[in-house]
C-alpha cells in the first residue's frame, strides 16, 4: 500500500510530462501544417525547369512569381501573412517533375503556381491532386490537364485545342497557304498543338504535306528540312520549344528555304534569336500576347526590367497573374488551406490581372483567352497580326 501511495505523485508527474510533450509536438506540427494558423508565411510552390534547355523560360517564370510576391507582401501580404515562394526544378522531365512535386508537398505549400512543359505538369498535377493542393498553371497548355475531372487545377492561359485552330486560320486566311508542313518534337505539348493544328488545317481545306516529329537535342535538322522542302509547302509550322526552333530556323535559311516559317507559343522566348541569329528575322509565332503588347502590363514590364535588368520573357506575366489570382483566392476564402483556396478560385470571375480579366470555367480553364501573331524583326519580337471582332485578320500596331 505504501508503494502504491508513493507511485501516485510519480504517475501524475509522468502524465503531466507526457501531456506537455504531446502539446509541444502538436505545436510544432501546427507550425508546419499547410495553411495552419501558426504558420508564419503562406507558401506557394513554383515548379518550373531551372535546368536543361528550357531553363531560361523557367528562370523568367520564377522572376515573375517573385515580382508578384514582392508586390503582394509590400501591400501587407494576405491574411496578415507574407507570401513565401518555393521554387523547384522539374527540368521539363516527367520523372524529375514527380520528385519536384513531392518536394513541394513535403515543404508545406498550400497552392502551386507554375508549370512550363505539359509533359512535366501532367505528373505534377497528379501528385498535387492526391495531396489536395490546387495548381494554377501559367504556361502548360495541353487540354488533358483540365480534362481529368480534378477540381483543383486552373489555367491562366489558353489550351492547345484553342491555339491550333487559331494557327490554322492564320495559315489559310492570312497567309493564303495551300500546302502546310507541321513539325513537332513528340512532347506532350508539341504533339498536342501539332495534332490540333493539323486537324483544323484539314477542316479548312489546307493540304498537310508533312506531319512528323524531330528528336529534341540534336545538332542537325537539315535532313528533315531537306525532305520537307521537297514536298513544296507554302509554310512550315514548328510546334516545339525555342531551343530547337532556333536551330531549325537557322538551318532552313542556310539551306535556302524560302517558304514562310512559323512557330507555336513554345518558341516565343528571346533565346531563339540568340540561336538563330539574323535568320530568325521574319519568323511568325502564334502566341498569347506578350507582356510588352498588353495595355495592362506596362507597370509589370517596367518593374520587371528594373528588378532583373532585362525585359520579361513570354510567361513571366502569366506567372505574375497566377500568383496574384492565388493570393486573391486566399483572401476571398479567408483561409490558407488548400481546399478553401481551390473553392475560392472556382468563384473568381473577374480578377483584374496584368494579362486581362481572369475567370475560370468549371473545368478550371481561363474563360477569356486571346491569341495573336508576332514576328521577329531586328533581333526582337514585334506585333504582327490579330483577328478583329468579325474574325478578319488585321495588322497590329
Amino acid at each position: 500500500m505504501i508503494a502504491q501511495k508513493n507511485d501516485a505523485p510519480r504517475a501524475a508527474r509522468t502524465l503531466r510530462q507526457t501531456t506537455i510533450a504531446a502539446l509541444a509536438v502538436l505545436a510544432v506540427l501546427a507550425d508546419i501544417v499547410p495553411g495552419s494558423a501558426q504558420s508564419q508565411t503562406i507558401k506557394i510552390g513554383v515548379p518550373v525547369p531551372l535546368s536543361g534547355s528550357s531553363a531560361n523560360a523557367g528562370t523568367d517564370i520564377v522572376n515573375g512569381a517573385k515580382l508578384a510576391a514582392a508586390h503582394i507582401n509590400a501591400a501587407g501580404g494576405v491574411l496578415g501573412k507574407q507570401i513565401e515562394l518555393v521554387p523547384e526544378d522539374d527540368a521539363c522531365d516527367a520523372q524529375t517533375a514527380v520528385q519536384a512535386a513531392q518536394k513541394l508537398v513535403d515543404a508545406g505549400v498550400v497552392a502551386v503556381a507554375g508549370g512550363y512543359c505539359s509533359s512535366a505538369a501532367l505528373p505534377e498535377l497528379s501528385t498535387f491532386h492526391r495531396a489536395g493542393i490546387p495548381y494554377v498553371l501559367d504556361a502548360s497548355s495541353n487540354p488533358k490537364l483540365t480534362e481529368m475531372g480534378y477540381n483543383d487545377v486552373f489555367r491562366a492561359i489558353g489550351r492547345d485545342d484553342e491555339q491550333g485552330p487559331f494557327a490554322a486560320n492564320f495559315i489559310k486566311n492570312s497567309l493564303h497557304a495551300k500546302r502546310a508542313a507541321v513539325i513537332h518534337d513528340n512532347t506532350t505539348y508539341a504533339k498536342g498543338l501539332a495534332d490540333n493544328t493539323v486537324e483544323a488545317l484539314k477542316k479548312d481545306g489546307v493540304d498537310v504535306v508533312y506531319n512528323d516529329a524531330i528528336t529534341p537535342g540534336q545538332m542537325d535538322y537539315s535532313p528533315t528540312l531537306t525532305h520537307v522542302a521537297s514536298l513544296n509547302p507554302d509554310v512550315i509550322y514548328y510546334t516545339g520549344y525555342f531551343s530547337e526552333a532556333g536551330l531549325i530556323v537557322k538551318e532552313a535559311r542556310q539551306l535556302g528555304l524560302k517558304m514562310t516559317l512559323m512557330g507555336g507559343d513554345g518558341t516565343n522566348d528571346p533565346t531563339l534569336m540568340k540561336t538563330a541569329g539574323p535568320a530568325a528575322d521574319g519568323l511568325i509565332i502564334t502566341t498569347e500576347p506578350l507582356a510588352q503588347f498588353l495595355s495592362g502590363a506596362h507597370t509589370f514590364v517596367d518593374d520587371y526590367t528594373k528588378a532583373y535588368g532585362q525585359g520579361p520573357g513570354a510567361y513571366s506575366v502569366y506567372e505574375y497573374d497566377a500568383v496574384g489570382v492565388t493570393a486573391k483566392a486566399i483572401a476571398d476564402g479567408k483561409s490558407a488551406t488548400p481546399a478553401a483556396i481551390a473553392a475560392a478560385l472556382h468563384k473568381i470571375t473577374n480578377y483584374p490581372g496584368a494579362t486581362g480579366t481572369i475567370g475560370f470555367n468549371p473545368k478550371g480553364d481561363r474563360i477569356v483567352v486571346g491569341y495573336i501573331t508576332i514576328i521577329v524583326k531586328g533581333n526582337s519580337f514585334a506585333p504582327y497580326q490579330k483577328q478583329d471582332a468579325g474574325g478578319h485578320w488585321m495588322a497590329m500596331k
